[in-house]
């Protein structure tokens, strides 16, 4: 039986054997109406799809995980999981406090409102009162850093705007668990340096960090620990060095260690 639980007697993230499952449609009918007269008739073709498979991952508490692979090893389908977007098509996901995650860009702001309006609505939507985000409302919109914008539309913002302010906003509520899913890559060096300061208060502070990045300077310069994701399944758990240098063995097939 799948499930996704909260545990007070656990580490802040613990999966056990999970599988994650797709439908995957193979003959994509022309329009709605077709699609729903071949599933009536039974004659949707389709195979499942396994985006993780019996993948099993504790993250203690205080420790900076980097998490890599290649595109479609499974990465964003993890941190879904553990966010809770995602419900596991088998074994468990169990996650223990309080949680930001920073998964797609601008994920969760409302396009029509402003920087502003989408700092109170996020606040809101986290569980914090309206007075707490008036109050670190100032903080969050001088970390971002994208002056007169903050009272314009999310729509009117560059993807540079996005990530300041959906990284602001993430890192001032203070979470235990703060997932951050490559958006740094769109931000500018001065920008990814501040973020990473205040990752590593975060680490001093003693929260949990899962990190997914294609940047291995930054894998093994932050974090504590990697894991490798190749198919669906964990291949290499351990020091970020050691993993990264897997990890670019499967992509560069040149710089696979000889026999």
């Amino acid at each position: 039986m799948s499930n996704l639980e909260w545990r007070s007697d656990s580490p802040p993230v613990k999966l056990e054997d999970v599988t994650q499952r797709f439908r995957v449609i193979q003959e994509r009918p022309d329009t709605l109406r077709e699609l729903f007269s071949k599933a009536l008739r039974h004659e949707v073709s389709y195979h499942n799809f396994e985006a993780l498979q019996n993948v099993s991952l504790e993250v203690p508490q205080g420790q900076m995980l980097g998490i890599i692979g290649r595109n479609g090893s499974g990465k964003s389908t993890l941190l879904k999981l553990i966010a809770g977007v995602y419900r596991p098509t088998m074994g468990t996901v169990r996650v223990n406090g309080s949680l930001a995650p920073l998964i797609e860009l601008g994920a969760g702001f409302h396009h029509e409102l402003t920087g502003r309006e989408n700092i109170l609505l996020s606040g809101l939507l986290m569980g914090y009162s309206k007075d707490e985000m008036r109050r670190r409302e100032r903080s969050i919109i001088e970390f971002a850093d994208i002056g007169d914008f903050i009272d314009a539309p999310i729509k009117q913002y560059s993807s540079g705007m996005h990530t300041r302010l959906a990284f602001a906003v993430a890192t001032e509520v203070d979470p235990d668990i703060l997932i951050v899913d490559e958006i740094l890559a769109v931000g500018d060096a001065a920008f990814q340096e501040k973020c990473f300061a205040r990752i590593e208060n975060f680490r001093k502070a003693g929260k949990t960090i899962l990190f997914v990045s294609h940047n291995m300077a930054q894998l093994t310069a932050h974090c504590d620990r990697a894991v490798l994701l190749d198919k669906g399944t964990i291949i290499d758990d351990g020091d970020p060095v050691e993993v990264a240098r897997h990890y670019q063995s499967l992509t560069v097939p040149e710089l696979a260690p000889t026999c």
